[in-house]
């Protein structure tokens, strides 16, 4: 069996999905990329979760093309590839239809950052991207909602901000690895419920200064972060 590492970790990425409550029936998906084989692991096409086994994964190539898996890959597959040619940096891609950031894709609005628990994942707004033409829904649709997602990122750095909503559709997240993809996907359901909560207390709510936004950021991610106890050097 090809990548058996790869697919448990896809697995339990696609498993953590459900168990924090942001996958309904087969609503979604997660995958990892080998970058060293050039392959992709994907949950199959509308199978249930409770009942798949990482032997059930689907893996491909960066083209789409089945390398082994007797099952047909998510239909969301093509979106995923897009991401991983595009986003070079990334291990894991995470697709969900969760309630609040679903509902502000659909409103086609971007998440505001109005406090710190939202600086901490995310280094401004989670961006919404543009609509899809007509042309672009009926040829390659799923191609070209990776593409939609991509032009969104034209003068955003997708590794400060692993996630967006796609316009009438839903999330998008991504990450260094599955499990990464995923827990971004967590954080940005979360942080979607208190944006919606706060509008709903002030409507007039201000988004976070850019100070208290840069240090907690930065306190987590990058060179000088702080955050946590220091990794073993290996």
């Amino acid at each position: 069996m090809l990548l058996p590492d790869l697919r448990r970790e896809v697995l339990e990425a696609n498993l953590e999905l459900v168990r924090k409550g942001l996958v309904l029936f087969t609503f979604g998906n997660a995958s990892g990329v080998s970058r060293k084989d050039s392959l992709v692991v994907i949950k199959p096409s509308g199978v249930p979760y409770e009942k798949m086994k990482p032997a059930d994964l689907v893996v491909t190539d960066l083209n789409g093309k089945v390398v082994e898996g007797k099952l047909r890959p998510s239909s969301d597959l093509p979106t995923h590839l897009v991401l991983y040619k595009s986003f070079p940096n990334i291990g894991g891609v995470s697709h969900t239809h969760s309630e609040y950031a679903t509902a502000w894709a659909q409103a086609r609005r971007p998440i505001p950052c109005f406090g710190t628990t939202h600086a901490d994942s995310f280094h401004g707004p989670v961006p919404v991207t543009g609509e899809l033409k007509d042309s672009e829904i009926s040829e390659a649709y799923e191609e070209n909602t990776g593409h939609a997602i991509v032009r969104t990122f034209r003068d955003i750095d997708y590794s400060a901000i692993p996630a967006v909503l796609v316009a009438n559709h839903a999330p998008f997240t991504w990450g260094p690895d599955p499990q990464a993809s995923a827990h971004n996907a967590v954080v940005l359901e979360f942080v979607a419920r208190m944006a919606y909560f706060t509008l709903g207390i002030n409507s007039q709510a201000g988004a976070i200064g850019r100070s208290l936004h840069d240090k907690h950021f930065l306190r987590k991610h990058g060179k000088d972060a702080y955050y946590g106890q220091p990794k073993e050097k290996k």
